[in-house]
Parts: structure tokens; C-alpha cells; sequence
């Protein structure tokens, strides 16, 4: 069965309603600069409305270690997700379980992210847009991927009308989505998310 991750979750009704409709992932955003980032009264919203048994990821973008070290003092993250540049001794150096996120337009040769990340839970893959980290809304040129040796999670672009065609064709452990399932940049549309869970489980 392919995982499902909802990221860019802002508020609590949405937090509930991605777990209703079946997500087991859902992200927090700590980077300032995305429009899904959240405050600590937010985020402590969307914990709280959370049920058990949902993973709680937190996002960042190379943000620095005492940043990381702090959110984790103050909140119950179950796994890190690193965006941006991190090298694999700031990823790790948490005593967390993490991903790392690499940014591809295509077809790509991923063992080198594979071997020097050994210890992540899994990869994310994610379009390369210029500029920005996540979120876009675009995809790349899905490609079927041999056994990595490690789970890997498919995100860019995807919605309700596209991901069984994704999964069909990448064969990923999970699927990852953002503004494919909202009205408005960190607001979510509960329709669509419960479109987009049926979608993947139906594949």
C-alpha cells in the first residue's frame, strides 16, 4: 500500500480532516519564507487536533542547528525533513529519524543521494524549481526507478487527476502533496484531499 503524506498543514480543521479522509503523514513547515510556515501557537493547534498513530513531520530548509535542536525541545516531531543543503552530519546529528529531500528535473542516476544519506529513512523526490523549496506545484518527467535499497517518497505537482498515473509508472513507497490539495496557498480543500487519498489507494 502507498503512503500518503499531506504537507503544509496550517491549522487544526485541517490537520483533522487529513486524518479522516486516511493521510499517515502529515508536514509542519518551519521555514520562514514559505507561505505554509507556522508560528508556535499554530503549530501547537495542529498537534493537538492530530489523533494517534498520524506521523508528525517537521520540515526545514537549512535552517541552522540551534533552530532545529529548539523546535525539537518544544514540539513532538516523530521525523525531520531537510529541503534544502544539509550535508549528511547536520541531518544526522539530531538522534531522529529523517528524509532528505533531493530536487530532480528527470531521469537521474540517485545512488550517490542513496549512498551518502545511508542512514535516512528514505529520499523524497521532488521537481527542481529555481528559487524554491517545495511546494510548487510542478512536477518532473516520472521515470520507473530500480530497488533503491530504501524507501523513496514522490512529490511535485501531484493532484487527484494525476497520482495514479505516478504511481503507476514510479512505483514509490509514498506520496507526497501540498498545493495540490488546497484552495489557497496553506489552506487546505477537504474535497481534494479525500479525492487525492482515494485516488492512491485505488491504485
Amino acid at each position: 500500500m502507498v503512503r500518503i503524506k499531506i504537507c503544509g498543514i496550517t491549522n487544526a480543521a485541517d490537520a483533522r480532516a487529513a486524518a479522516v479522509v486516511g493521510a499517515d503523514a502529515i508536514g509542519l513547515v518551519f521555514y520562514r519564507k514559505s507561505p505554509r510556515a507556522l508560528d508556535a501557537a499554530r503549530t501547537q493547534e495542529v498537534l493537538t487536533a492530530l489523533p494517534p498513530f498520524i506521523t508528525r513531520v517537521g520540515l526545514f530548509v537549512n535552517a541552522d542547528a540551534t533552530e532545529v535542536a529548539a523546535t525539537l525541545q518544544q514540539y513532538p516531531l516523530d521525523v525531520l525533513q531537510f529541503h534544502g543543503d544539509e550535508s549528511p552530519s547536520f541531518c544526522r546529528s539530531f538522534d531522529r529519524p529523517y528524509i532528505k529531500v533531493v530536487r530532480v528535473t528527470a531521469a537521474q542516476d540517485l545512488r550517490p543521494a542513496v549512498d551518502a544519506y545511508h542512514d535516512a529513512q528514505g529520499l523524497l523526490l521532488d521537481c527542481a524549481v529555481p528559487g524554491v523549496w517545495g511546494g510548487s506545484g510542478q512536477s518532473f518527467d516520472w521515470w520507473r526507478l530500480s530497488d533503491l535499497g530504501k524507501p523513496w517518497i514522490l512529490a511535485g505537482g501531484l493532484n487527484a487527476g494525476n497520482v495514479a498515473e505516478a504511481i503507476a509508472i514510479a512505483r514509490p513507497y509514498a506520496v507526497d502533496v501540498s498545493s495540490g490539495v488546497e484552495m489557497s496557498p496553506g489552506r487546505k480543500d477537504h474535497d481534494k484531499m479525500a479525492q487525492f487519498v482515494a485516488r492512491v489507494r485505488g491504485a
